[in-house]
């Protein structure tokens, strides 16, 4: 029973040494949180360690947010991590949106570090351009155009840069469109004022017309930002877009035109050698017509329908007309005997 006693006396020793430790090594972030007005309790730092939530993190940010008034459950900074949300971003965002008045509620900052995950933004930067508006160039000088090109009614090219001033909405930042949207409906809209006016020199003449129809259209409409301003910050003259669109539609006229006479062309010469083709074939019809004529005289001779003195009356006649033909310088024709 002795040695029994003591196994029991050494293992409840143990056990009170494993917990001593494990209340120790959570003593430190206990105690910060307790003098810090944030308390968080040993057993939820120990449920923190055991579903693999570093409680340093989630201590420090609801201590930050405690020190900024806001004073928030654990379970929630710990509910964002868990979520793959960034809990110390999203608590500064927080407090700088508090410390510039803009309403922000820790909901909506985790819905904004959520939506913002795997891009190029963050919900801090989110909160920085709703207080301090940013500047975005028209077009974007990464798609690899600088200026924004139109053609006036007169046929002559203008080229536009623009600026875009812009303040992040916080409310419509989760499923709202971004800055390529902003960028896409500026350039449409400068396009399509440049293409109403009757000149190009209207154009360059009142720019701020053109600031000011793009900016009436209400283009911030289902984003993320809010259009504070559209600046006009360059314009220029391109080249004569209706003069080479005239030539080369009368280049295309002109080939046209070429074509078809040149199928009038091969349909002459087709029909040309068609008409040879038929004279030809007239001419072997004659040919073979003038070889049954000796045929006929000898027919003739043997059936005793003319006689020998007949056909050589008709041989002196040929010989007549020959000679006559001869005199009087034409073409003798054929013998037909």
């Amino acid at each position: 029973m002795a040695g029994l006693g003591n196994v029991l006396f050494i293992g409840l020793g143990l056990l009170l040494l494993a917990l001593a430790a494990v209340v120790f090594s959570f003593f430190s972030v206990w105690l910060r949180a307790l003098l810090s007005g944030a308390p968080v309790g040993i057993p939820t730092l120990i449920a923190m360690r055991l579903r693999g939530v570093p409680h340093s993190i989630i201590v420090d940010s609801r201590i930050t947010a405690a020190k900024a008034g806001v004073l928030l459950e654990s379970d929630r900074f710990e509910a964002h991590y868990l979520a793959g949300g960034d809990v110390v971003a999203t608590t500064q965002a927080m407090i700088a949106a508090l410390k510039a008045g803009i309403g922000l509620s820790w909901d909506r900052a985790c819905a904004i570090d959520l939506a913002t995950k795997g891009t190029k933004k963050t919900v801090t930067q989110a909160v920085n351009t709703s207080v301090t508006p940013v500047v975005i160039d028209c077009p974007n000088p990464q798609s690899g155009r600088t200026t924004i090109d139109g053609v006036a009614k007169d046929g002559i090219q203008v080229k536009v840069k623009a600026r875009v001033t812009v303040r992040t909405n916080l409310d419509r930042f989760v499923g709202g469109a971004q800055e390529e949207t902003i960028i896409a409906r500026v350039g449409e809209g400068i396009v399509t004022t440049i293409g109403t006016a009757e000149s190009y020199k209207f154009v360059l003449e009142n720019p701020d017309r053109i600031s000011k129809v793009v900016l009436a259209r209400g283009l911030d409409v289902g984003t993320a930002y809010e259009i504070l301003s559209i600046d006009i910050a360059d314009v220029d003259v391109g080249e004569n877009i209706g003069a080479q669109l005239q030539e080369a539609q009368a280049e295309a006229n002109k080939n046209m035109a070429q074509a078809q006479a040149e199928i009038r062309r091969a349909a002459a010469v087709a029909l040309e050698q068609e008409m040879k083709a038929k004279v030809q074939e007239m001419k072997a019809k004659v040919v073979e017509a003038e070889a049954q004529v000796p045929l006929a005289f000898a027919h003739s001779l043997m059936s005793q329908k003319m006689s020998s003195m007949d056909y050589y009356r008709m041989k002196n006649m040929e010989a007549d007309t020959a000679m006559r033909s001869s005199i009087a310088g034409e073409p003798e024709e054929a013998n037909p005997s």
